[in-house]
């Protein structure tokens, strides 16, 4: 035998004992890694988390009123170029918009671009002052010398739509986290106590379970509207609608939990915990949760888009958060006229960022749930 089938063979059982060898969470992202679609939408996720938590930097404006230019409402994009009509520049730089009253549209508003006043983009330039990290800046990562600039173009009432998307991603996504996080405490608790016991106990809360499952969400935040006072500011708004979204979420992660505690509970490992004098806490706690610790990551992460799809159905229907919190649900909200159809398209830039999410959470759910079965068939 030759060195190079020595040296093949020695690689191959290296493989094979750290394959055998391998901790649930290493076998886990093996075989996440071989899909591509989830490791696409993995990297489009981190991108749009991380982007969404420093869109104060990214952004230049405060999506507010610091970020409102009042002379370029209904604005259309601006494009930063390098070259026309004029010549080139090094500097990418943008035209200066004029707004002046039209015979032809009966002395409405029309604006128009000036090609002969160039506006230059500028990095790293100060700004409206932001909290990131429990710390103050004013930098930000562009703009321009002079006056605004608007990649995403603005709304009616002149915010920057770039600035508001940014920020609207970042707010869902809190949201989203504070009602998953929620949701799954209750879920491990409920389920767990369920699963372990059973009897008349898990009869009681299945009973509780299925209760919770058929309250209609629409009809319920209708009722909450009507009672959220006119005083709560848009914290206090942002707060109670993500503890309402984990309360009532949490019923299918719970039935979940207590269908793996029923078939581990009377596991040998189980049964040697509690001969051992075990609490039943301790038991729930350090053998029989951890035994399906990558099933509840999955349904988490499943879990995460129809929690953002929650906030933001119930922001587009007026039941959720409200300006002045920028949300994706509150940006949708500015799609719904046949003028803005015709007119304004660039109001649904938002709603290419929503959908991209959404799918970029599914394709890592789905790539979790292939991947959670480590001994499983790796061929389809």
């Amino acid at each position: 035998m030759s060195d190079t089938n020595i040296y093949d063979a020695s690689v191959d059982q290296s493989a094979k004992d750290a394959y055998f060898t391998a901790s649930q969470s290493q076998l886990i992202w093996t075989r996440f890694k071989k899909q591509k679609a989830a490791m696409v939408g993995a990297w489009v996720l981190v991108i749009l988390i991380l982007s969404g938590m420093f869109a104060p930097f990214l952004t230049p404006y405060d999506p507010t009123i610091a970020g409102r230019d009042k002379d370029y409402l209904n604005g259309a994009p601006t494009i930063p170029q390098f070259c026309d009509e004029n010549g080139c520049s090094l500097r990418p730089f943008i035209y200066t918009h004029e707004r002046e009253r039209s015979i032809d549209t009966n002395f409405r508003w029309v604006t128009t671009e000036n090609k002969d006043k160039r506006r230059y983009v500028e990095f790293f330039v100060q700004g409206s002052e932001y909290q990131l990290m429990f710390m103050t800046f004013s930098t930000h990562l562009f703009g321009v010398d002079e006056g605004f600039i608007h990649l995403f173009g603005t709304d009616s009432t002149g915010k920057d739509i770039f600035s508001r998307t940014f920020h609207a991603i970042n707010t869902s996504m809190a949201v989203g986290t504070i009602g998953v996080f929620l949701a799954f405490v209750l879920a491990l608790i409920i389920g767990g106590i369920s699963g372990y016991y059973g009897g008349w106990i898990d009869s009681f809360i299945q009973m509780v379970t299925d209760a919770v499952r058929t309250i209609p969400a629409i009809p319920l935040f209708m009722a909450l509207a009507a009672f959220i006072p006119d005083t709560w500011s848009a914290e206090e708004r942002f707060f109670f609608i993500s503890v309402i979204l984990g309360f009532i979420s949490w019923p299918t992660l719970a039935r979940r939990v207590r269908t793996h505690l029923l078939t581990e509970r009377n596991q040998e490992y189980v049964l040697a915990a509690q001969l051992c004098g075990a609490s039943s806490g301790h038991v729930i706690r350090k053998h029989l949760l951890p035994s399906f610790t990558s099933y509840i990551i999955v349904d988490l992460v499943i879990s995460f888009p129809y929690m953002v799809l929650s906030e933001t159905a119930l922001s587009f229907i007026g039941l959720g958060l409200k300006d002045p919190v920028n949300s994706l649900g509150v940006m949708l909200q500015n799609v719904t006229s046949a003028d803005v159809l015709l007119n304004y398209q660039w109001y649904f830039i938002p709603v290419i960022f929503f959908i991209v999410l959404v799918m970029a959470f599914v394709f890592v759910g789905d790539g979790l749930r292939d991947a959670a079965d480590p001994y499983g068939d790796t061929k389809k």
